[in-house]
C-alpha cells in the first residue's frame, strides 16, 4: 500500500508540474504585446553655441558611418532627436541606433569596429575625432532599451 501512494503521490506531481508548464507557455503566448528590437541610445549636451557645428557633424561623419553599418546589415536604422535641456547638465539631443536584437548587437562588435576604421581611420585617428567633439559637446551618458511591440507574436 505504501509503494502505490508513493508512485501515486510521484505521478501525481508530475501531472500538475506538466500542467503548470502548459498554463504558463499558453498565457505566455497570449500576451497582447512582445519584444522588439534594441536601441543603443547616447545622450549628448550641445555646447551653448555649438549647436551647428555639432549638428553638422551628425549630418555628415556621423550619418555616413550609420548608413554604412546598415548597408552592412550591423544596424536596422537610427535617429537623432533634440529636446530643450532644462539644467546646464541636461541632454539636448539623443543619437539612436536600431539593432535587430542584444546577440546580434554583441556579435556585430568587432564588424563595426572594423567598419569604423575603414571609415574614420586608425585609433589614433579617432581619438583625435572625439577630442575635436569635446569643444563642441558633451556626453551625458547612454543606455540600451528594448522596444515594446504593442501586438502579440506573429
Amino acid at each position: 500500500m505504501n509503494r502505490k501512494f508513493t508512485l501515486g503521490l510521484v505521478l501525481g506531481v508530475l501531472v500538475a508540474a506538466i500542467a503548470a508548464t502548459g498554463i504558463s507557455t499558453y498565457a505566455q503566448a497570449k500576451r497582447p504585446y512582445r519584444n522588439g528590437s534594441v536601441w543603443e541610445m547616447n545622450f549628448i549636451r550641445m555646447k551653448p553655441g555649438m549647436d551647428a557645428a555639432y549638428l553638422t557633424y551628425i549630418a555628415t561623419d556621423w550619418k555616413r558611418s550609420q548608413e554604412a553599418a546598415k548597408k552592412e546589415g550591423l544596424t536596422l536604422s537610427y535617429k537623432v532627436l533634440t529636446t530643450e535641456g532644462h539644467t546646464p547638465g541636461d541632454w539636448n539631443i539623443v543619437l539612436m541606433t536600431e539593432h535587430k536584437d542584444l546577440a546580434s548587437m554583441e556579435a556585430n562588435q568587432e564588424k563595426r569596429a572594423a567598419l569604423e576604421q575603414k571609415l574614420v581611420g586608425d585609433d589614433a585617428k579617432q581619438m583625435q575625432g572625439y577630442k575635436d567633439r569635446l569643444e563642441i559637446r558633451e556626453i551625458i551618458g547612454d543606455r540600451l532599451a528594448r522596444e515594446i511591440v504593442l501586438e502579440p507574436k506573429p
